[in-house]
């Protein structure tokens, strides 16, 4: 239930955005090289974070598949910052394997952190995983005036992520991020 300052907050906000979408996997990388859409990658993740970005009535405007290396990242990153995109989402390597490089790669390009993003991704996920919540490093923040969310790579983690926190918060997170 939202107070009314909250409902007072999330007035007047436009109701379709647009999304860019980057699955960060370096085997699907090597497997199925540069493609158009999660379809053409065998991509569940990122045909889920697809679908729900659909289903509320928003836009994708690209989708990307990159692999798990700094420069890359950052370059599709970069390239969606420049693009018509409001929001962008990475989803994958958020870990805390050596090959998990999103967070260090993206983390210090935010002008502005979202701690409250991880922390309840973090929170909502204990029903899911239990304490292994403690593995992830989800993480959001604004970059000129888009939002980008790092989420991990998991179906049920994207499900989670887009369903609960950052579909139901868009337009209230884009009109404070263009503020």
């Amino acid at each position: 239930m939202s107070s009314p300052t909250t409902r007072e907050h999330k007035r007047d906000v436009d109701n379709s955005y647009s999304f860019h979408l980057i699955t960060i996997s370096t085997s699907r990388c090597e497997k199925y090289g540069n493609v158009r859409s999660p379809d053409d990658a065998d991509d569940l993740s990122g045909k889920k974070m697809k679908e729900l970005v659909l289903s509320k009535g928003h836009s994708v405007s690209k989708y990307e598949l990159v692999s798990d290396d700094p420069s890359m990242i950052i370059e599709s990153v970069n390239h969606a910052l420049d693009s018509n995109a409001d929001i962008i989402i990475t989803s994958g390597g958020t870990g805390l394997t050596s090959k998990d490089v999103t967070i260090e790669s993206l983390v210090p390009l935010f002008e502005k952190e979202m701690p409250g993003f991880g922390e309840l991704f973090r929170y909502k996920s204990i029903e899911q995983i239990g304490s292994s919540i403690i593995l992830t490093r989800a993480s959001a923040g604004i970059l000129k005036g888009k939002v980008l969310f790092c989420i991990p790579g998991s179906p049920a983690a994207v499900e989670l992520a887009l369903s609960e926190i950052i579909l139901p918060e868009t337009g209230h997170i884009i009109k404070h991020a263009r503020q």
